[in-house]
């Protein structure tokens, strides 16, 4: 017989980092939560936690193993939720940090329809392009645009955003138009430069994926800064679409090598690990997940389980 007890307190040391904070986390006393482990190992016959009088770590087993529990631990806790889901009351206060520019032109509206929906949930929204450690600042949501996720953090890849080459009439008639990737490296550039962006450019030249580094006046942190700067007439810089895309319908700004895709980022959604997702986040995340399907723009990429779309769903 599977003792899940002893299953659910392994995965909590796992995630509180030691027997003391699981214990706490589970209402146990720390000799309770040992003793089920060591019957753990015993009955498994492998060694999952490399004990030491300060810190513990999994071994390959135990973080095999941890891997595999956490997810079925997680679809129990998700089939209990949905027995009772008509039941519950969602309700919580969510913390949230998301880039300044996507909070300001994307997520602004989506967060307000979630809580006309939700009325018995609050947020805190940070906007900010600051590195964030979402654990020790209690943090419950974390939006980035970024192309690598943090391996600490359960993540959703939400969507690529589609980034383009930029440039105003009168930069381009003092300086040229390119022709090819490798002619930007003979342009002024307006960098954006992050904690999740390192400021190249990377450009598929037909053959190749070629990562520029031209020379830059300014660097910046914020994208619509660079696009004010590229309308201005400093130079050319790259910028999600979304960005530029009313100085491109008023000829402000002009795309270039439009047949040479940039390297694109993505959307992510991070959270703390959990065996299991409390409610609140769940019915946020699916919020989020179905405004963004109302888009057929948006090409979807990291559907949670939970989360169920369909042509019925209005957000």
């Amino acid at each position: 017989m599977i003792d899940l007890n002893r299953v659910q307190m392994f995965a909590q040391v796992v995630e509180q980092g030691s027997f003391t904070a699981a214990a706490k986390a589970l209402g146990l006393t720390k000799a309770t939560v040992s003793r089920k482990i060591a019957e753990l190992e015993l009955d498994t016959g492998v060694i999952l936690l490399f004990r030491t009088t300060r810190s513990l770590k999994l071994t390959d087993a135990g973080n095999a193993y941890y891997n595999r529990v956490q997810r079925i631990l997680m679809d129990l806790k998700n089939a209990e939720d949905k027995l009772s889901s008509s039941q519950l009351m969602v309700k919580g206060n969510l913390r949230i940090v998301c880039p300044i520019e996507l909070g300001q032109l994307f997520l602004g509206r989506i967060f307000a329809r979630f809580l006309t929906h939700y009325p018995d949930i609050t947020i805190d929204v940070e906007l900010s392009n600051r590195q964030v450690d979402v654990v020790e600042e209690g943090i419950d949501i974390l939006f980035q645009i970024t192309s690598v996720a943090n391996p600490s953090l359960q993540t959703f890849e939400v969507m690529y955003t589609d980034k383009i080459l930029v440039a105003s009439p009168s930069y381009l008639a003092r300086h040229g138009m390119p022709q090819r990737p490798e002619d930007l490296s003979c342009h002024q550039a307006i960098k954006l430069k992050s904690t999740h962006i390192d400021g190249s450019w990377t450009v598929f030249d037909g053959k190749e994926w070629l990562t520029l580094e031209p020379e830059a006046q300014l660097t910046v942190n914020n994208v619509t800064l660079a696009r004010e700067a590229a309308i201005e007439g400093l130079g050319i810089t790259v910028v999600p679409s979304i960005i530029a895309q009313q100085a491109l319908e008023d000829k402000l700004l002009l795309p270039l090598l439009e047949d040479f895709p940039l390297a694109q980022n993505k959307i992510t959604m991070s959270m703390p690990q959990r065996v299991y997702l409390p409610r609140k986040y769940q019915v946020f995340i699916e919020f989020i997940y179905r405004a963004m399907s109302q888009n057929p723009e948006y090409q979807l990429l990291d559907i949670p389980d939970f989360v169920t779309l369909s042509v019925s769903n209005h957000v």
